[in-house]
């Protein structure tokens, strides 16, 4: 677990440069996973790629982390793609305002916006999944 320890803080910080940087720390990858399904992207080198974690009981997408290097190459798409019954059923996730790229993302695979909060690292959007009727 230690390399996904790694590429949530890694990632965090270079993501959320408007967040300081020490407010991110290794340890909260345990902390903020705990009770939580995850699943692995694998390079095809079989390097860690990324990871998602779900809230099952609200199928809540908590995380979705792919290192800088693998991003933009359908380790995302494909953590998706391994939820249960995907695309089949609904998901929910938060999405924050200034992360224009994971919003992007998302938009692209379907999420829309419905609703909005903030966090202590800014303002979020809440995305939604609807499968297709």
């Amino acid at each position: 677990m230690e390399i996904l320890a790694d590429i949530y803080l890694t990632v965090r910080r270079e993501t959320f440069v408007w967040v300081d940087p020490a407010s991110f720390r290794h340890e909260d990858f345990k902390t903020h996973t705990h009770g939580e399904h995850l699943w692995l992207a694998e390079a095809p080198n079989g390097e860690i790629a990324g990871f998602m974690t779900l809230w099952p009981p609200d199928d809540f997408i908590h995380m979705l982390y792919v290192s800088k290097f693998w991003q933009g190459q359908g380790a995302g798409a494909a953590l998706l793609a391994a939820l249960p019954d995907w695309p089949h059923n609904k998901y929910r996730l938060k999405c924050l305002v200034k992360n224009s790229r994971a919003k992007a993302f998302y938009r692209s695979k379907g999420f829309v916006v419905t609703g909005s909060g903030t966090s202590a690292e800014g303002d979020f959007e809440e995305m939604s999944f609807y499968p297709d009727a």
